[in-house]
């Protein structure tokens, strides 16, 4: 069973975005990571671009496989989780704290509410 954290929201598309007073966290979920298998390299989004909900904002690369990650919601990048140029497998390892790809700023609050809860993702998948 995968874990799916109750306080954040999801996409479905496996994002999921934990919201911090006025920015949020994005990463990729337990169940996505565990469908990818053993992630080797993270490309991570710029500092400071502007991303659309939707759009593509990184790429993890696992053994067999890559993904785009796609932003949860229309957002500006205001910091990358640096640690996963080294060590990626901090998102197999732990994805929902560790392995956070991005803190953003969310330039639209309205498209939080079309996110998933836990319990919609958990249906999802």
């Amino acid at each position: 069973m995968a874990n799916i954290p109750k306080e954040l929201k999801y996409t479905k598309e496996h994002e999921w975005l934990r919201i911090e007073k006025d920015f949020a966290f994005v990463g990729i979920t337990d169940y996505a990571q565990s469908q990818l298998g053993d992630i080797v390299y993270v490309e991570l989004p710029k500092l400071n671009q502007k991303y659309q909900k939707g759009e593509a904002m990184a790429t993890v690369e696992a053994v067999k496989t890559a993904a785009d990650i796609y932003a949860p919601v229309t957002c500006e990048v205001i910091e990358v989780n640096e640690v996963l140029k080294t060590n990626p497998e901090k998102i197999n390892q732990d994805p929902y704290n560790e392995g956070w790809i991005a803190k953003v700023k969310i330039l639209n609050e309205s498209e939080i509410n079309e996110l998933l809860s836990a319990d919609e993702y958990e249906k999802l998948i």
